[in-house]
């Protein structure tokens, strides 16, 4: 069907006529300026319920979105719904602007106009949306380490808007992280790394709360700071710690974005056995045993490329925010490899050990253990 289409110009003219202008964006698009005089009803909700918007089926009106096309066809669905006197605003509010027709922007608290412009970007993704960006904002992320995986994953956690971060790491900032824990500064020496970390995030996205735990974690503490979590993030640098986050993640029924790297190697990994027994693997499904300290040395011993902890950092930042919207599919089940030297990438398929003595089906959660105790007996 033939759509009825006006210039800007001609809408204005109409408009100050007394006919109604409708722009059908979303909230988040109409915060950016829409229409003087224009009423906001999202084109989904016009359309879900049209006749609770526009009462009259022989009144004139006019809709508008952003390019013209949304508003097109709004036109075409509610022509064939019986309303007869419509017209779409050609090239919609870009061509408005252009035209140097008035715009204004809706009245929003400081908060909500916060939102829409500092997640703009995000609003866009139809895999986000602003539903997503909302959920984010309520989500809790456990943080184990604020060193070089921490750091570059809480940044950009805390720039997409996940609105609690719980960092936990007992270290104090020293002049040899700098060259890769990008989220402390020359400044932050000698301070504690969580204090300093809590820091720079407020000062990039004032909004998020920052929960500095300097702790060491441990069996004696893990539970506490697993509560209300959505997903675990793991920052760690040693194999203790890796088995019980992997343990207490089983035990709390949480998905746990791991990484590690040494030299120009990274990988990365999600571990989500304790919501799918006997589906997904966990971290001992993958490494019953530590290996040798030698196989297996630290950054502080074989040395590390400044660039590989935020490259690794970034894809669990990824993974995580994957996770808390639901959306792709997360590296469960998988090992990603790089070598950043050549950079390539090698994916490594990993599935659940039926006989894993923590995440096998009938097996019972059998309890924390001395993990310092099992690394360096193994070892």
């Amino acid at each position: 069907m033939s759509i009825r289409e006006l210039t800007p110009e001609q809408a204005r003219a109409r408009q100050l006529d007394g006919v109604l202008l409708i722009d059908v964006r979303e909230a988040h698009e109409r915060a950016g300026g829409m229409a003087e005089g224009a009423l906001g009803v999202a084109k989904g909700a016009l359309l879900a319920d049209p006749g609770r918007h526009l009462p009259d089926p022989e009144r004139e009106f006019m809709l508008i979105c952003q390019s013209g096309k949304r508003s097109g066809d709004a036109v075409a669905v509610l022509a064939e719904a019986g309303y007869g006197r419509l017209a779409s605003v050609a090239g919609g509010t870009v061509a408005w602007r252009v035209a140097g027709l008035p715009l204004v922007q809706p009245l929003l608290d400081a908060d909500e106009r916060d939102f829409y412009d500092r997640y703009s970007r995000h609003l866009l993704l139809p895999q986000v949306g602003e539903a997503g960006q909302r959920r984010l904002r309520q989500s809790r992320v456990l943080v184990l380490g604020a060193g070089g995986l921490g750091a570059p994953a809480s940044f950009y956690l805390a720039a997409a808007g996940v609105g609690h971060l719980r960092i936990a790491d007992d270290d104090v900032v020293e002049r040899s992280n700098l060259h890769r824990q990008i989220i402390h500064t020359e400044a932050a020496v000698g301070m504690a790394k969580v204090a300093s970390a809590r820091e720079r995030l407020l000062a990039l996205n004032p909004h998020v709360e920052v929960e500095a735990i300097r702790e060491r974690v441990s069996s004696d503490n893990i539970d506490a700071l697993m509560q209300g979590v959505d997903v675990v993030l793991d920052g760690s640098d040693n194999f203790p710690l890796r088995y019980l986050l992997n343990d207490a993640c089983i035990k709390h029924a949480k998905p746990l974005v791991y990484a590690a790297i040494e030299r120009f190697d990274g990988q990365v990994s999600v571990f989500d056995a304790g919501r799918q027994r006997g589906q997904a693997p966990c971290y001992r499904c993958l490494f019953p045993e530590p290996p040798p300290p030698e196989f297996a040395p630290n950054c502080s011993e074989a040395g590390v490329l400044g660039v590989l902890p935020g490259l690794a950092g970034v894809m669990q930042a990824t993974e995580v925010l994957k996770l808390l919207l639901d959306i792709g599919e997360p590296l469960t089940g998988r090992l990603l490899r790089f070598d950043a030297l050549q950079m390539r990438f090698r994916e490594t398929r990993i599935t659940a050990d039926p006989a894993c003595p923590v995440c096998a089906p009938s097996v019972p959660f059998p309890g924390y253990i001395d993990y310092a105790a099992f690394c360096s007996h193994r070892a």
